[in-house]
């Protein structure tokens, strides 16, 4: 049996495609939440199509968000916890079909070397899908860049991108599987392909901006800077910014709601990813701190400013991606002229999944 142990809604996102490659083609599969995020689970099944998990690492009772670094000792030791007390049960539903137990962790949260801890105490083997990405810098992106190390210390599967990820894997333990790209390809194919109108309403020409990571928003000088930029290029082009409830609370916080207006910069709630991607797709530029982001705006071909120190995604770069460093004169340079960073192709004809799910089958 298959086993992908997932805590947040972009690991759903991202696992939602080699989840139904499996199902297609017959396998015993079940989703392991960790909840990391909870309060989204429910919205986030339902748009994706997903099943509701088989398994709670946590808990379900009185679950609740990872909302601060300082919940997270507590969070694994309940997640080892309750697989420590249930190692019995999880070990025979992981050899239910007969099958090699395998356990499926994704990308760079708590949850994945949390997971793959879980795949070994439990005998199976761990695979790790969007494996080998590397900044190169410990902080930058801290913890995602320690919490990827780990991982690919533990799998014996790698599921890297491309052959630059694949690269940073060669020294590792396990077979290597380059995708060829992210799943998250897969995972924009589907929801592009969704019926439905559009979630919000929109100016006919519109950028869109979104930015969350604590190295940011935790920098009330970097973050002040970042929109007052973000502002001023508005009056050229309007530019829609997306934020949840916690960076709701970080621009109240630092007084930075005057900023916006609902002509030129407009806030907007988060959208789901599937009503987000069409608004995505329609846009001039974006400027942003997600991964997620970064890698759907390369494969869409849309130019994107992302404002981080370090990146370990390869996604666009030098083509569709330019990496601010959190510079403000580097956020205005793209700015100037986003146009210039667009890519005439869209969608590569990768299917990482399929990839995927034709290892997972070899080992039968």
């Amino acid at each position: 049996m298959i086993a992908f142990i997932v805590g947040t809604t972009a690991e759903l996102i991202k696992i939602s495609p080699v989840h139904r490659e499996l199902v297609a083609r017959g396998r015993a599969v079940e989703i392991w939440y960790s909840g990391q995020h909870v309060e989204e689970l429910a919205s986030t099944l339902e748009d994706l199509g997903l099943p509701a998990p088989q398994v709670w690492l946590v808990p379900r009772e009185g679950a609740r968000n990872l909302a601060r670094p300082a919940d997270v000792p507590r969070w694994g030791a309940r997640v080892l916890g309750t697989v420590l007390r249930r190692r019995a049960h999880l070990v025979k539903r992981l050899a239910s079909d007969g099958t090699p137990p395998v356990v499926l962790v994704h990308g760079d949260t708590f949850t994945a070397p949390v997971g793959a801890i879980i795949g070994r105490v439990l005998g199976a083997r761990v695979g790790h899908v969007e494996a080998g990405l590397r900044s190169g810098n410990l902080l930058h992106p801290f913890p995602e860049e320690l919490n990827r190390r780990v991982v690919g210390r533990l799998a014996d599967l790698h599921f890297p991108p491309t052959p630059v990820e694949a690269r940073h894997l060669r020294r590792h333990r396990g077979a290597i599987v380059t995708t060829g790209a992210n799943t998250v390809v897969d995972a924009v194919r589907h929801a592009l392909a969704r019926p439905g109108g559009l979630a919000v309403e929109l100016p006919e020409t519109y950028a869109v901006a979104t930015l969350h990571r604590f190295e940011l928003v935790r920098r009330e000088d970097l973050y002040r800077e970042a929109l007052e930029v973000l502002q001023e290029a508005s009056l050229q082009v309007p530019i829609i910014y997306f934020a949840g409830a916690s960076e709701r609370e970080r621009l109240e916080q630092y007084g930075l709601l005057d900023l916006f207006d609902p002509v030129h910069f407009r806030i907007e709630d988060k959208l789901s990813y599937v009503a987000f991607l069409p608004v995505l797709a329609g846009a001039r530029f974006v400027v942003t701190d997600s991964g997620g982001l970064q890698e759907e705006s390369a494969y869409l071909g849309i130019p994107c400013a992302v404002h981080r120190a370090h990146t370990e995604r390869d996604a666009g770069a030098g083509q569709t991606m330019v990496l601010t460093r959190l510079e403000a004169r580097g956020l205005r340079a793209f700015l100037a002229d986003p146009e210039r960073y667009r890519s005439s192709g869209p969608l590569d004809d990768a299917r990482p999944s399929i990839t995927i799910a034709d290892a997972i089958d070899a080992l039968s």
